[in-house]
């Protein structure tokens, strides 16, 4: 059985997910007016907790199109709404999971659709990081130069490019350390019951829980799964495992204050594409993440604001790349290539109809009803 190790490549491979941890978790605080320190100790006792159990580099990440929408519709959802919809989610994917129920829906998705799943989501990722990077170009070359000349030398990439990152910042603002100083407080997260109402319930379950559904199920149940068995055939996971374990982490996180978390397969890439082989480079960084919201009062928003967009670019962009290479073993046959390329071209825009138009146009093709 391996275990986890703690050295200097687990602890690079930690800040792989970083990309999409810093965006999601600026916009609910400064948006959605949502407290830093509960959303972050939810995410780091996750992610402690994911990295013990699993032994793989399996992240926790914010769910995106919930996320996204919240944070992009500030007149139409509030905080409550938003702990509410986790509940419900961590709830039904509880369920599913325990019931084996989330199998049955695994088992419609053949090699073809998971494949095209995780290229869509891959060229996805690559592409928001292109358009973070667009910010400050010159940064964002010089970092992807950094980067690549380190790839498979004994420096970790990931290094380079946070010092990179760190140095802008007190470049762009010279006070920041002394700011940062200032700022350290402790505090514990703030136990809140208000989101158990109905109208916080019934609208975060239509405006947010029923969008995330599919995507979840593409991205963090099917495409996690078989990333990491890929990846860690030593360490298999199953649909049922990381089903409960997104259902356990979305009951809790909602009454410390946590918003709506799942193990995407994008985050596993970046962690592995700058290092992680274990469980160990979500400890570490779960670690981080949860001492942040604890001890890092004030500061912890500025620290966020402060890190350059291009570098949160550049890791976003390596990781859609690692992810994308997974599709490299979908064969020669021309069926299933064509319909990888139609379902990752779909899941670029919605992943949910393109996990239901690949299972449907698979069966339609192995009936012989649809020839390609």
């Amino acid at each position: 059985m391996s275990s986890n190790r703690y050295d200097i490549n687990e602890l690079a491979g930690s800040f792989g997910d970083i990309g999409t941890l810093i965006p999601f978790v600026v916009g609910y605080v400064v948006i959605l007016h949502m407290n830093p320190v509960g959303i972050l100790l939810a995410f780091g006792l996750s992610k402690i907790i994911s990295g013990l159990y699993y032994r793989t580099p399996i992240p926790v990440q914010p769910m995106k199109a919930l996320g996204g929408f919240a944070i992009g519709h500030p007149n139409m959802v509030d905080r409550r709404m938003v702990l509410a919809s986790g509940l419900i989610i961590g709830i039904t994917w509880f369920t599913l999971g325990a019931s084996r129920a989330v199998e049955i829906l695994s088992k419609l998705a053949a090699k073809p659709v998971v494949r095209g799943i995780m290229l869509g989501l891959g060229l996805t990722f690559a592409e928001m990081g292109l358009s973070r990077m667009s910010t400050d170009i010159p940064l964002a070359i010089l970092g992807v130069g950094v980067a690549m000349l380190l790839f498979g030398t004994r420096f970790p990439a990931m290094f380079a490019i946070l010092l990179l990152g760190i140095a802008v910042a007190i470049i762009k603002n010279p006070q920041l350390p002394e700011m940062l100083s200032k700022g350290l407080a402790f505090k514990l997260p703030t136990v809140s019951l208000s989101f158990l109402s109905w109208t916080a319930l019934s609208k975060g379950f239509f405006l947010l829980v029923l969008a995330q559904l599919p995507l979840t199920l593409g991205n963090a149940i099917i495409a996690i799964t078989h990333e990491n068995n890929q990846l860690f055939p030593d360490r298999p996971v199953t649909e049922r495992k990381i089903s409960i374990s997104t259902g356990i982490m979305n009951i809790i996180a909602p009454f410390m204050g946590g918003v709506p978390m799942c193990h995407g397969a994008g985050g596993m890439a970046g962690h592995v594409r700058f290092g992680a082989r274990t469980g160990g480079s979500i400890v570490i960084i779960g670690s981080l993440v949860a001492l942040l919201g604890l001890f890092g009062g004030a500061s912890t928003l500025l620290l966020l604001k402060a890190f350059p967009t291009a570098i949160i670019g550049i890791i976003l962009f390596f990781a859609g790349i690692e992810l994308s290479i997974t599709a490299r073993d979908i064969g020669s046959e021309k069926k299933d290539f064509y319909l990888m390329i139609l379902v990752a071209a779909i899941a670029m825009w919605n992943m949910g109809v393109a996990y239901i138009a690949g299972v449907i146009l698979n069966e339609f093709t192995r009936r012989g009803w649809v020839k390609i």
